[in-house]
């Protein structure tokens, strides 16, 4: 299965590299204030986690060696260092909303010898709702219940073995959440060049076509997608 067809866009899980050398963890701090989650515009269901609201005040656990670039936030946010920060804007790319600045009030995990200007100075944003959406019919994916809502089609997906996107839905977003793949972020082929050429830590770039998400060991459909209306 591929996720595009021959020269047409590629897109790609946006993940941590876990247990990287540039592996960092983020948590919110003391006063910690949330919003109210997403939530489908038809059907009403809930889309994500709670929006995480200023102060943005961080603990950081360090598990690699080095502080990386990327990290995943409290609730639906993404830290993005300085570093990395200036060059998204400068590039222009799109789909991520806010860039405001954080304040790291503690570092867990920091080891002997490590010097604290080693820190990089972080940023806060978050991934935008897409009208992108996956295309049932070339991924393979196994559903718990019939998917009703044909806004959001999130309901239900127990297991992911390779996804694609209907290209005619995505507007040209750089980072964003698709319909029908909740809980993940997506960036494009662009995007995902972009973080290669300067070799931003802490990422890892997954794509659609080979990602795996199978919590219950499920394993894949035999063909194209289970339990979906």
């Amino acid at each position: 299965m591929v996720s595009e067809e021959q020269g047409g866009p590629r897109f790609f899980v946006l993940d941590e590299d876990t247990l990287g050398p540039h592996d960092t963890q983020a948590y919110a701090a003391e006063p910690v204030q949330y919003g109210d989650a997403p939530r489908c515009p038809h059907c009403r269901e809930l889309l994500a986690m709670k929006t995480w609201l200023p102060p943005f005040r961080v603990e950081l656990e360090l598990h690699g060696k080095d502080f990386g670039d990327f990290i995943h936030g409290p609730g639906n946010s993404l830290l993005l260092s300085e570093r990395m920060t200036e060059a998204y804007l400068k590039q222009e790319f799109t789909g991520l909303v806010g860039f405001e600045p954080v304040d790291v009030v503690r570092i867990r995990g920091k080891r002997k010898g490590s010097k604290q200007e080693a820190l990089p100075r972080y940023h806060v944003a978050t991934p935008c709702f897409s009208h992108a959406a996956v295309e049932v019919a070339r991924s393979l994916l196994r559903y718990s219940e019939p998917v009703t809502c044909g806004e959001c089609r999130s309901a239900g997906l127990q297991s992911v073995h390779g996804f694609a996107l209907d290209a005619g839905t995505w507007q040209g977003e750089d980072v964003f959440r698709a319909r029908g793949m909740p809980g993940k972020n997506l960036v494009s082929g662009r995007f995902a060049t972009f973080v290669a050429h300067a070799e931003f830590t802490n990422i890892q770039l997954i794509p659609i076509e080979e990602y795996v998400r199978d919590p219950l060991r499920l394993g894949p459909p035999a063909s194209g997608a289970t339990g979906a209306s």
